[in-house]
């Protein structure tokens, strides 16, 4: 998206009435750790699904506040899963964690691939380790979950896979391995796959590993009897994952709009999957990036053909999805200057004149809630499609226009929005265990 070319707008004008009515109606926030701050968050406990956001994936106060909503849901309300925007092995340590069940088989602990600071920090570490307090005061069935919804864990979910059939049918982890085979040569780098296939240098595996699930699907019965339903779930979800991330590794280069389609439509289909198998009382909560959580139809991304969970959610619940974005002006943010490149903490510049962020930058309160679900006059006056931030993983701010800047229409885009004012960087966990340190458990082996 070209960031210059705003439906002639004047860029330097920070219009007025929206800044005066986001000053009307905002509601200031208590500070993150005050009860207080939960509580604010109880008039959207009545929905099936409340998605919550963040504006960057290293900015602590996002965490902070979004664990702070959930505990207050949780403790509550009765939400029954928690969410997130990471990959299903490596949730499944986490989850086996704050649910005492037994830990799966890894070669080292969660989230060690970049970007590992997203999930490994202070703040996510704080917050399940509240999740194992409090769901070791439950019956087993009655505790909160810990999922991830991502597609990225192409080895890891075959790898999950052949284990379990390696314990339930020995036999069929024989042939399983000549499916997966496949890729072999090609798990320490997919993205190498989908060049090959691509270039003609590769035939796709997909039929292979649909075959795979399949086998699974049509064995459902005997499994499930020899393992328990849950760990059959767990399979059959590492299998479904091993399919999407074939079909996502080959088509990434092929256009940015159907590798991000898929990897949202998995992520939509996962959430679904754990509801249903929760049962009629289940309810999540979703944490991911508001370029996932918002409704996609009011943002630049939409109007380009892609798609998202928050949109999918409110197709399928409709006033029962609760989608809350989050905004910051300024402060610092862990991320990298690219791919692969290490974690830094950097400054967070303020924002455009021209952005939704700067309107509430001038509305002058450190720390709100702003919901206009019921406020069709709040709404009016803040349809005007503005730029909004995203800063995810990577943040260029030499280059932040063109690299973090899109288009949306806020109130069509979130039923409520959170502002910080000024924020600061999560604080990441060491990878290697570190002599003298705390207990990092599950982080640490």
């Amino acid at each position: 998206m070209d960031g210059l070319r705003l439906r002639g707008r004047d860029r330097d004008r920070v219009p007025e009435a929206e800044i005066a009515a986001v000053r009307a109606h905002a509601e200031p926030l208590p500070d993150i750790e005050d009860p207080a701050f939960g509580a604010m968050f109880d008039r959207f406990a009545d929905a099936r699904v409340v998605l919550l956001g963040e504006a960057t994936h290293g900015t602590s106060e996002f965490y902070r506040a979004r664990a702070a909503i959930t505990r207050r849901l949780i403790e509550r309300h009765g939400f029954t899963i928690v969410a997130v925007e990471a990959d299903w092995p490596d949730a499944a340590h986490i989850d086996a964690f704050v649910r005492g069940r037994e830990r799966p088989t890894a070669d080292g602990p969660p989230f060690t691939r970049f970007p590992t600071w997203m999930w490994r920090n202070a703040e996510v570490h704080a917050f399940i380790t509240w999740l194992h307090a409090h769901n070791r005061e439950l019956p087993a069935e009655r505790r909160i979950g810990f999922r991830g919804l991502d597609i990225y864990s192409l080895g890891g979910s075959i790898a999950t896979v052949l284990q379990y059939l390696d314990r339930v049918d020995p036999e069929e982890a024989r042939d399983a391995r000549g499916r997966y085979g496949c890729l072999s040569p090609w798990l320490a780098d997919p993205g190498r796959y989908g060049r090959a296939v691509l270039n003609g240098d590769k035939k796709p595996c997909a039929q292979a590993l649909l075959d795979q699930l399949n086998e699974l699907l049509e064995n459902r019965l005997a499994y499930a009897r020899l393992s328990g339903e849950e760990d059959f779930f767990d399979a059959v979800q590492n299998a479904r994952i091993a399919r999407a991330a074939e079909h996502y590794y080959r088509v990434m280069y092929q256009g940015s709009t159907e590798s991000w389609n898929l990897r949202d439509r998995h992520m939509f289909d996962t959430l679904e999957r754990l509801l249903a198998a929760g049962g009629a009382e289940a309810r999540a909560v979703v944490w991911a990036h508001n370029s996932h959580i918002g409704n996609a139809t009011a943002t630049a991304m939409g109007w380009q053909g892609e798609f998202n969970i928050g949109e999918l959610c409110r197709i399928a619940y409709r006033d029962g999805a609760v989608l809350i974005g989050f905004g910051t002006d300024r402060g610092t943010v862990a991320a990298a200057d690219d791919w692969d490149e290490p974690m830094r903490v950097k400054n967070v510049l303020p924002a455009r004149a021209d952005s939704h962020e700067r309107v509430f930058r001038e509305a002058g309160l450190p720390a709100a809630l702003t919901d206009w679900r019921q406020d069709a006059e709040l709404r009016q006056t803040l349809s005007a499609s503005r730029l909004e931030r995203a800063i995810g993983v990577v943040y260029r701010p030499q280059s932040e226009l063109a690299s973090h800047y899109f288009e949306a229409v806020l109130p069509e885009q979130f039923d409520a929005f959170v502002w910080f004012e000024k924020t600061k960087a999560v604080t990441p966990l060491p990878v290697a265990p570190q002599r003298g340190g705390g207990d990092l458990y599950p982080f640490g082996l």
